[in-house]
């Protein structure tokens, strides 16, 4: 079976968007993954096709309401993943990625406005998730990286099956610096050990190289890295 996406939004026509295109684009002609959207606004009850209200105690915005939230998700097939898009979700990150690229797929709430009534959290097995610690306009493109990150992990989307692995994220680590022609540029030359021919030799830095930008760049990825080797 294919990896199956449904993402419930009030912007179907954003999908598939850039996942048309490229890897992800080839992929979805080729049947490796389904993309369906839901419109939310369909499951309202009322004459205005009202999703949001006022949050309760007062403030600024709007909230997207439980009840047509929920009557959204329930006409949705069960058996996957039901994540929603939100700032207030545990970060994403690779290890998931791979876990959800692993299943059958995944289906995704898009957050709009202030968010969701928390009670829609409560009523049903929802994972937030947040992409960064950042705000968008809404989850619709939050739900665009999400399935772009499992995408390319698919059997047949990145050609051979290692491609990935010495990526950032993979081991723990920034991924190392590349290089390619020409030699020289602007003054700048490819470091002579990727020149040297020494697999060996260059496997060691490599390796240094994505632990020293770890370790500068990322110094909470670089203590999670130690702590792990211990």
């Amino acid at each position: 079976m294919p990896f199956a996406a449904t993402i419930l939004t009030l912007y179907p026509e954003m999908f598939p968007g850039p996942l048309g295109q490229s890897l992800a684009g080839r992929a979805l002609g080729e049947g490796l993954w389904s993309c369906d959207t839901v419109q939310i606004r369909d499951f309202a009850t009322d004459r205005h096709r009202s999703v949001d209200d006022t949050p309760a105690g007062g403030g600024a915005g709007m909230v997207l309401r439980a009840d047509v939230v929920a009557a959204a998700l329930d006409s949705v097939a069960g058996g996957r993943p039901v994540l929603a898009m939100t700032p207030r979700g545990r970060p994403l990150t690779q290890a998931r990625v791979r876990a959800l690229a692993a299943g059958p797929g995944v289906t995704l709430l898009c957050g709009r406005f202030e968010g969701f009534d928390e009670r829609l959290f409560e009523a049903r097995a929802i994972e937030p998730v947040s992409i960064g610690d950042y705000v968008l306009s809404g989850g619709e493109t939050a739900a665009i990286v999400l399935l772009d990150a499992c995408i390319r992990l698919l059997p047949g989307v990145m050609g051979a099956a290692s491609s990935g692995d010495d990526e950032s994220f993979e081991s723990g680590l920034l991924e190392y610096p590349h290089y390619t022609r020409p030699v020289e540029w602007e003054g700048r030359t490819i470091p002579e050990v990727l020149r040297s021919g020494d697999h060996a030799k260059i496997a060691a830095w490599r390796k240094q190289r994505a632990e020293d930008d770890t370790r500068l760049r990322r110094p909470d990825l670089w203590e999670r890295y130690r702590n792990a080797r211990d």
